[in-house]
């Protein structure tokens, strides 16, 4: 974990700031609703300075720090971000959730992976296509064990190759969660697939020209010769006649 700090200064929710209405009011003083729970402490329901918050969010590590909230007459929580609920259609931050931490005790989080490499790839260089199919993995790990991210490196990949769960060269300290089950799965994180190829579809002939190539041409003849013998039997007879 890096030396990057974050602080975020609340006030505590009475009863009377509870519920939709209440949490409507609040973002209206540019508070924005919290709780904060675990360490087998009972939860307590704070308003986070919007400024702030917004400020922090900015940066990804914020997702995976521990971080310190300092609520007015009560002193200082250090938890880790759970949850955030974001506006539909604004994404402005309208509630979060957060835990609190005990060191030494392990816990769950969820970190970024990053992948680096890739461009440098035997399979990218012959025209593969590099595709991520995991941008975060939850973690266990001791608070001070707690990576910022996890890095993949991709630059050994070739067409056709993947990254699996097991590849994911890990801290020290850090699990991923989802092998600690009894029956893990050791799911695909990353491929390099193949180049599309567009494959042209043949132009159809039209109809005319269709039925122009399959003509007969003893039938031409034939049709030639019946439209003669017509035009004599129509031509007006002479008065010698």
């Amino acid at each position: 974990m890096s030396n990057q700090t974050f602080e975020l200064n609340a006030v505590v929710r009475g009863d009377e700031l509870q519920g939709k209405g209440a949490s409507r009011r609040l973002r209206k003083q540019n508070l924005v609703p919290a709780i904060v729970y675990g360490a087998d402490k009972e939860p307590a329901s704070i308003a986070i300075r919007y400024n702030e918050l917004i400020k922090s969010l900015e940066t990804e590590s914020f997702f995976s720090h521990i971080l310190t909230i300092n609520v007015e007459g009560q002193g200082t929580e250090e938890v880790v971000i759970k949850a955030l609920q974001r506006h539909p259609a604004k994404n402005t931050p309208m509630h979060a959730d957060f835990q609190r931490i005990v060191r030494g005790q392990a816990m769950h989080i969820t970190v970024p992976v990053h992948y680096v490499g890739a461009e440098d790839a035997p399979g990218h260089k012959a025209g593969g296509i590099f595709v991520s199919n995991a941008t975060e993995l939850e973690i266990t790990a001791i608070p001070s064990k707690i990576p910022e991210y996890l890095t993949v490196d991709v630059s050994g990949m070739n067409v056709g190759d993947s990254i699996h769960l097991l590849d994911i060269q890990l801290p020290e300290g850090v699990a991923i969660r989802e092998l600690e089950v009894t029956e893990p799965f050791n799911r695909t994180v990353a491929t390099m697939q193949a180049p599309t190829v567009e494959v042209e579809e043949p132009i159809e002939p039209e109809a005319n020209e269709e039925a122009a190539g399959t003509r007969d041409p003893e039938g031409d003849e034939e049709a030639r010769k019946l439209q003669a013998q017509d035009d004599t039997h129509d031509a007006p007879k002479s008065d010698d006649e």
